[in-house]
């Protein structure tokens, strides 16, 4: 199934490598696509709860759901994200 969740937070193609990188280490999650300019995140998935897990997994890299809380503790951790995410690309 192809899913696609709306984020906070996405500022830049690092923040995009960091996001892919990560959940396309998921099992069961494939052929992940970021859209950096509309913030959005795109999935294929196997499992049902994969949505659930992914959702968990945004959250705790910085970059939640719309929707979600976005506390300091988010933006703080999608600015480390992000510089992360620049350095691997």
């Amino acid at each position: 199934m192809k899913t696609s969740i709306a984020i906070q937070n996405l500022k830049c193609g690092g923040c995009g490598t960091t996001i892919k990188n990560k959940l396309t280490a998921l099992a069961g999650v494939e052929n992940v696509d970021i859209d950096v300019e509309q913030s959005v995140v795109s999935f294929d998935y196997q499992d049902g709860d994969q949505p659930d897990v992914v959702h968990d997994l945004l959250i705790n890299l910085g970059y939640p759901p719309e929707g979600a809380g976005n506390n300091l503790k988010n933006k703080a951790q999608s600015f480390i994200s992000c510089a992360k995410g620049r350095f691997a690309s």
